[in-house]
This record gives structure tokens, C-alpha cells and sequence, in this order.
């Protein structure tokens, strides 16, 4: 291939590029921007679908985040293909804000007072949550005692503050977003349009055996 590296890096510079890359953060929300301004499809279903993908960060549904986003999308009739770009408002930058306000949120309409959890706290909570989920489902099976009493009692402390708790912001958060991205999204929409039909104008005015430099003199 032509724009083949011709020496691969070593692996602690590919390794360092995933994790920090050299350009910074910013060159992947730009990509992430541009390609989803350039969906085919209304700025509304587009911001919405977004939208819904925000939420969906705000829920305890960890793995699972592309699947509920894309679930709303569909039941609201939002981009399906945004809703997934809009899962990246949960990422290892924001998920300590997002699952600390959450389950504050939530332990505050359940009565329960405050949390006082902290995401280390909240994290090592929901893999002890996942390790009861395994355990229990090979006890099932036969192998390994169940936990089931455990499990029962991460849904309790934990699960359901978070869930219930991520309502609020996610629809703050979703909100803030739909209504920044409908302009930004219907902007550049218009000036792709334009520049779309100028571009046919002139291969127009080519096959006709004419020339656009001389037609806008004549226009004038």
C-alpha cells in the first residue's frame, strides 16, 4: 500500500498513542463532530438522536450504553447513528462527575441522605456487583456457591440510587446538547447545500459548452 508506514512503531509507542495521543482529545471530538454533522438526516433527528445518547451515559447500564441509546433513538425517532455518537459524553473523563451526581441524586428522592460515595467507591461497588452477577448465574449451573444475597444488596445500595438519580441530569444533560447542537447541525447543513448546488451550476454551465468564469461576468 502506498501510505503504508513503512516501519511499524514499536509497541509502547502505539500503546502510548491510544492512551494519550499526540494531537490530543480535541483532533477526536472534531472527527467525531464532523462526521456527525454529515448524517443524512433532519438537524432535529440528528440533535435528538445525540441527545438520547447523553442520557443514556447517565445510566448505571454500563456495556450496555450503545443499546439503550440506540433503544430511545428508536422509540423517539431520533438518528440511531448519533444516539451512539452521544454515548461519548460518558468517558473516563466525566463518568467520576456523572456516576458521584448520580447516585447523590438519586440516595437524595430515594430519602436516604446522602451518599458520600466517591467514584473509586462506585466503581469498586459495581465489580463487586458484576462478580455476584457471574457467581450467580454459575451457581446455577452447579459450579460455586450463589450470590445472591449480595447482589440483592447492590441493586439496593447502589443500582437503583444510580438509576433512579441519573434522570434528572441525563435529561438536563441531553437537553443542553439538543439545544446546542440544532443550530450547529441546520448551519452547516445550509452551507453544504449551497455549496452542493453552486458545484452543479458550474459542471452545468461546463457540459452547456460555457464558462463560469464568464457567466458571472454576464450575471453581473
Amino acid at each position: 500500500m502506498i501510505l503504508k508506514r513503512r516501519e511499524k512503531p514499536p509497541l509502547w509507542v502505539r500503546v502510548r498513542e491510544f492512551i494519550a495521543p499526540r494531537k490530543g482529545i480535541l483532533r477526536g471530538v472534531d472527527y467525531l463532530s464532523k462526521r456527525m454533522r454529515r448524517l443524512p438526516d433532519s438537524p432535529h433527528r440528528i440533535a435528538l438522536g445525540f441527545a438520547c445518547g447523553a442520557f443514556a451515559s447517565f445510566t448505571p447500564f454500563f456495556g450496555f450504553h450503545f443499546f439503550v441509546a440506540a433503544g430511545i433513538a428508536w422509540l423517539l425517532r431520533g438518528n440511531i447513528i448519533a444516539s451512539l455518537f452521544g454515548t461519548a459524553v460518558g468517558n473516563p473523563l466525566s463518568f467520576p462527575l456523572i456516576s458521584t451526581t448520580s447516585l447523590f441524586v438519586g440516595s437524595w428522592m430515594l430519602g436516604r441522605g446522602e451518599s458520600g460515595s466517591t467514584f473509586e467507591a462506585v466503581t469498586d461497588a459495581f465489580a463487586e456487583g458484576f462478580k455476584s452477577i457471574w457467581a450467580t448465574t454459575k451457581s446455577w449451573f452447579g459450579y460455586g456457591p450463589s450470590m445472591l444475597d449480595g447482589l440483592m444488596q447492590f441493586f439496593d445500595d447502589v443500582f437503583l440510587p444510580y438509576l433512579v438519580g441519573g434522570i434528572v441530569p441525563g435529561l438536563v444533560a441531553g437537553l443542553i446538547f439538543y439545544v446546542i447542537l440544532l443550530p450547529i447541525v441546520s448551519a452547516y447543513q445550509n452551507r453544504r447545500r449551497k455549496k452542493l448546488a453552486e458545484t452543479k451550476r458550474r459542471l452545468d454551465s461546463v457540459a452547456a459548452g460555457g464558462s463560469p468564469v464568464l457567466d458571472e461576468v454576464a450575471g453581473d
